[in-house]
């Protein structure tokens, strides 16, 4: 198991009986409302905590005080693998928004990845219209590079018709690591 800390967190691999707190906030619609699923039933919250403990792609983000999981970071090498890039990504659970705790886990992840993995580049995608996520970027120092348009789509509409969404796309360089602002 990979384990992290933070100066309020513990940043792991997930384990199964992480599925009551993921079911916490997974099981809320506004929460996925920028996500390709909707929201989760117990049965699945069970198998995305076993799927996911079986993989370092997804961390578990613990509070250390409570020992209770208040969201995941997903971080994951991206093809060509030589290029050493790899993706960032985030979801919290409510009850613990604007307490800085989604910040100071991802920056955990990046101080990992580009110290100890020795990648050379993080990027992460967002809906320009995901306002709380592209600031969290802004945040860790990432920058904006670009603004893709129509770049995927979640959902479709009763007639079977995508409904497209625009993206951002943020990145961070290795040597940009010092940079972070506390």
């Amino acid at each position: 198991m990979i384990k992290k800390e933070t100066d309020r967190l513990i940043i792991r691999n997930f384990i199964p009986s992480d599925w009551k707190d993921l079911y916490e906030y997974l099981s809320l619609d506004d929460v996925l409302k920028y996500e390709p699923v909707g929201a989760c039933d117990v049965e699945e919250c069970r198998r995305f905590a076993l799927e996911r403990s079986k993989g370092n792609n997804f961390w578990a983000v613990i509070l250390r005080d409570e020992e209770k999981m208040i969201g995941h970071v997903y971080f994951n090498q991206i093809e060509p693998y030589e290029f050493m890039t790899w993706e960032i990504g985030y979801i919290f659970n409510p009850k613990f928004y604007g307490n800085g705790y989604a910040t100071e886990a991802c920056r955990g992840i990046l101080q990992y990845g580009f110290n100890e993995l020795k990648i050379h580049r993080v990027i992460a995608l967002c809906n320009p219209e995901n306002i709380a996520s592209w600031r969290l970027m802004e945040r860790l120092n990432m920058r904006r590079e670009a603004y893709h348009k129509k770049k995927a789509f979640f959902h479709k509409t009763e007639e079977g018709e995508p409904l497209w969404h625009d993206a951002y796309q943020y990145a961070i360089l290795e040597e940009e690591l010092n940079d972070f602002s506390s």
